[in-house]
């Protein structure tokens, strides 16, 4: 963790605009981290599966981008907004956030988005993401384990390396305490890559194993409902999965920054949607 000592060149370092500050950052890989950004004053309330807007000023201009929160709604705005952000070299943002020491003022707006649970429903909750996609749902299932209303959910998680899978300490933990009624469903897609060489789990592509992990599982359109965040390529491919076996479209909720059909091709997960506006080719194979 790095503690603020200098002014980061090109980066005002106390903006009137900033009414923030990262007060918080742990590295996963080199080039994913997880962020956390609070309010100067009050916390503003979210649902969980929103997301919030941070940046800096650099050079007299706002340098920001969206990212979805990971941290329950209940305790953000004590220990900050959590985010798990993707570094992309070359980007507009995220070298910036990446260079940033954790005391450094911030700019945080929002929340927005409409990627949020349906009240009060016991099916299954089959959880499919890519990358850095499963942030929404770790907010989801975390401030439904605060409530005591925890729901059975079933997330798959996509990554090209085994060190990409997020939250994955958390996630086990939850499995093999039975705290969290969740079975985890990690899948990697370079299985060849000798990076991944102790990997003994499933690989391929996430939408690749849906439908194996449906009928595994037992779950049909009467008894699950579906929600999906991450590469826009991998949201289409498993939505069709889920329609072609029944699944009403009310059934399937996604996570979409762009437009239907406008929806650019190759990107990294929704959650990460920043290194999706500054790389749009970037781990296409999640």
């Amino acid at each position: 963790m790095t503690e603020l000592t200098t002014p980061v060149p090109g980066i005002d370092p106390d903006a009137p605009q900033y009414n923030a500050s990262l007060v918080r950052r742990e590295d996963e890989t080199d080039s994913l981290s997880y962020f956390w950004v609070r309010f100067d004053g009050d916390p503003t309330p979210f649902e969980p599966g929103q997301y919030m807007t941070i940046g800096v000023m650099v050079d007299g201009k706002i340098v920001q981008r969206p990212y979805s929160i990971a941290s329950a709604p209940a305790v953000a705005g004590d220990t900050g907004y959590e985010m798990y952000v993707r570094r992309v070299h070359g980007g507009t943002f995220t070298p910036t956030l990446f260079d940033l020491p954790v005391g450094h003022r911030m700019r945080m707006i929002g929340p927005k988005g409409k990627f949020t649970l349906l009240p009060d429903d016991d099916r299954v909750h089959v959880f499919i993401s890519s990358g850095t996609g499963n942030a929404p749902f770790v907010a989801m299932m975390r401030q439904l384990l605060i409530d005591g209303r925890p729901r059975r959910t079933v997330l798959l998680n996509g990554v090209s390396y085994a060190s990409e899978l997020g939250y994955r300490p958390l996630l086990e933990g939850w499995v093999a305490s039975g705290e969290y009624p969740v079975t985890f469903v990690p899948t990697v897609s370079r299985a060849n890559d000798p990076s991944n060489a102790e990997w003994t789990g499933r690989t391929g592509r996430v939408e690749s194993i849906l439908a194996p992990v449906l009928d595994e599982l037992g779950l049909t359109p009467a008894n699950s409902i579906a929600y999906i965040c991450g590469n826009p390529d991998m949201i289409v491919s498993a939505e069709e999965t889920l329609l072609g076996r029944g699944y009403g479209e009310d059934q399937v909720h996604k996570e979409l920054y762009w437009p239907k059909g406008k929806e650019p091709r190759g990107v990294v997960g929704a959650a990460d949607v920043a290194a999706a506006m500054d790389a749009v080719a970037a781990n296409a194979d999640q």
